[in-house]
């Protein structure tokens, strides 16, 4: 038997094992001598398969790996009734959803625990938008690092004819409603935040006195004391018992009953709020529609007297005709859209006229939020988009006595 010729490679002849040799065939001109022959590949076991079944339910396999699941499944029986539980256990996965909690959520909560265990000493419900708020606040200053509390926060407020703004810090911002809260703490008896050396004066005064005061910027340290008030403000006034909304808080330059002062107080943290969260580029939700209704409500009440003091100021038209008290004069109805919206007849020539329909002679309708903006001074009246009708002295002198209900 002879071997093989020096000219046949050495490896032409390979005996798989339990096989026979296997004889080289012809060549084709060009073929890489050297190159070993490739064999299609194997399919997946089906130990292999089983285990993908589990990235195939959650579309997570490759397109290859897919379509050689898809194909098991039609073979194997014990497989494909694996893939329709996988299939149904992925259909109970909830989506990506945003960690922060809905505005709402902390009010759901606590009415349905009301509901089911009724507090023994309840909230009274003209504190609720204040306590509300003050706690929305919170969450949002609960993870602020040290460098959030200094990031600037410009306060926007209208004053007589033109918009004023004043720069601060988030840290100067929560000193502002620490100090302007202490009108409250003072009325019901309680300490003073600004202690003994409290200047006399409404809230511009006592905040400046706080800014000014302290040798060095105001720090995260000026959360605690502020929240620390604000529980203290709502355990008071539910413990005080029936009468004490009645109770007057003065403003320096005006007073309001303790229950709208409340109200005053929560729409001012809202608001203040949103100038934070803007800041920090933080999407804050408005107040819950039945709590923006009661701020709104504040603010219509307001406007007579806010109309009736920008005419002593020379600030707005004389009035056409002068009523006796509580008899109907002209009125200026104004409609609010949207959440917390409604109705409400403004009395123009004077605080204690009644407002009348019959005696209507303009019409006023302005977006819910839109209408808050303008009271908070963060747009002027010629900003706001008004549907308007009837006299437009008389619109011009509302819509400017709305603005002039914001300040510092």
């Amino acid at each position: 038997m002879t071997g093989p010729s020096d000219n046949t490679p050495d490896d032409a002849y390979q005996r798989p094992a339990g096989g026979r040799a296997r004889i080289p065939g012809p060549r084709a001109a060009g073929d890489d001598l050297d190159a070993p022959e490739t064999l299609p590949p194997a399919p997946p076991s089906h130990a292999v398969l089983k285990s993908l079944l589990g990235a195939w339910a959650l579309a997570a396999c490759s397109t290859e790996e897919t379509q050689a699941v898809e194909d098991h499944l039609t073979e194997c029986a014990p497989c494909a009734e694996e893939a329709l539980r996988l299939r149904d256990a992925v259909g109970l996965l909830h989506p990506e959803e945003s960690l922060d909690l809905k505005p709402l959520l902390r009010s759901r909560v606590l009415e349905d625990c009301l509901g089911k265990r009724p507090a023994r000493i309840p909230v009274p419900v003209w504190a609720n938008p204040y306590d509300t708020e003050t706690a929305r606040l919170d969450a949002l200053l609960r993870d602020f690092g040290d460098s959030e509390w200094h990031t600037p926060v410009r306060l926007k407020w209208f004053e007589e004819e033109r918009r004023r703004t004043h720069r601060t810090t988030v840290a100067g911002v929560i000193g502002h409603l620490l100090t302007v809260d202490g009108l409250i703490a003072t009325a019901l008896g309680l300490d003073d935040p600004l202690g003994p050396q409290a200047p006399p004066g409404g809230p511009t005064d006592r905040t400046e006195h706080f800014w000014t005061a302290a040798p060095y910027p105001a720090t995260r340290k000026v959360r605690e004391p502020w929240r620390a008030q604000g529980h203290t403000l709502v355990r008071t006034v539910s413990f005080a018992g029936r009468g004490v909304a009645e109770l007057a808080v003065d403003y320096g330059g005006f007073a309001l009953p303790l229950g709208d002062a409340f109200l005053e107080r929560a729409f001012e943290c809202w608001v203040h709020a949103w100038d934070i969260a803007e800041a920090v580029d933080y999407p804050y939700e408005p107040p819950s529609g039945p709590h923006l209704h009661r701020m709104i409500d504040l603010a219509a009440r307001l406007l007579p007297g806010a109309l009736a003091g920008r005419r002593r100021s020379g600030l707005a038209a004389p009035p056409r005709g002068l009523v006796a008290a509580g008899a109907p004069g002209r009125t200026l109805h104004l409609e609010i859209e949207g959440a917390g919206g409604g109705g409400w007849d403004i009395a123009l020539d004077s605080p204690a006229a009644k407002p009348s329909r019959e005696h209507t002679v303009a019409e006023v309708a302005l977006d819910g939020l839109e209408f808050c903006q303008l009271a908070a001074g963060h747009i002027s009246p010629e900003e706001a988009a008004v549907g308007q009708t009837g006299d437009r002295e008389a619109i011009r002198d509302v819509l400017f006595a709305a603005a002039s209900l914001s300040r510092l």
